[in-house]
């Protein structure tokens, strides 16, 4: 076959190591990785308020669930299309395209966290004079935290796929803009070569960061089982 289809692991690994030498590769590297945090920090704030707000009050559930049910319908490619014409080529469009599709996430599982809080206990809670806050903190708090990590890891995953397609489409710097670059040129090596620069970030981050996080956060269950 081809190595302009499909070029050898061993080329791929050569070009890959020649691009990690260049100043330009870092850079585009940490831009892609700063819209992704910036993405995926306005989601997981706004995701979990909403969330929360959906759970403790019906009338705001029945008013956000269609639109909830809207946005999930539209693909990201969509976002990005919209957000070209609205931000242009800026750090906005790609930041709105991870938004908008890892905040659903979040927001659904937030809400079920809540939707699993007995209104028994709830009630309890206030009996004994117990503030908002303390309800939140002490009842809330334990059962939304394990869906929201869920929620979190599955957003940060589809927002680092999706800032691909947003890059590709309105960006002139990152990984997407690179891979846009390469495929245009038809330097395949160099396209899986970005690829595999993804692949490595996704799994540093989830077994480096998200996976040991969620161990130490959830070491209580472990306690509470033994």
């Amino acid at each position: 076959m081809p190595a302009f289809i499909l070029p050898a692991p061993d080329r791929v690994f050569a070009t890959w190591s020649r691009l990690v030498q260049l100043p330009t590769f870092w850079g585009d590297f940490w831009i892609t990785f700063s819209r992704v945090l910036a993405g995926f920090g306005l989601s997981a704030v706004v995701g979990a308020l909403l969330g929360l707000l959906m759970g403790v009050s019906t009338k705001a559930a029945e008013f956000f669930e269609p639109l909830i049910v809207i946005i999930n319908t539209v693909s990201s490619t969509i976002w990005a299309i919209f957000a070209l014409i609205w931000f242009g080529l800026s750090e906005a469009t790609t930041i709105f395209v991870v938004f908008m599709t890892a905040m659903p996430l979040i927001l659904t599982n937030v809400w079920e966290g809540t939707r699993q809080v007995n209104p028994d206990l709830v009630e309890l809670a206030r009996s004994f004079r117990m503030t908002r806050g303390q309800v939140l903190r002490k009842i809330y708090l334990p059962m939304i935290l394990p869906q929201f990590f869920t929620g979190a890891r599955l957003a940060f995953g589809f927002g680092a796929r999706v800032v691909l397609v947003a890059e590709t489409l309105g960006a002139s710097s990152g990984i997407g803009y690179r891979l846009r670059q390469a495929a245009d040129l038809v330097q395949t090596d160099q396209v899986f070569a970005w690829t595999l620069t993804l692949v490595a970030l996704m799994l540093v981050l989830e077994y480096g960061l998200l996976k040991p996080m969620e161990t130490w956060l959830f070491s209580w269950r472990k306690a509470v089982k033994n």
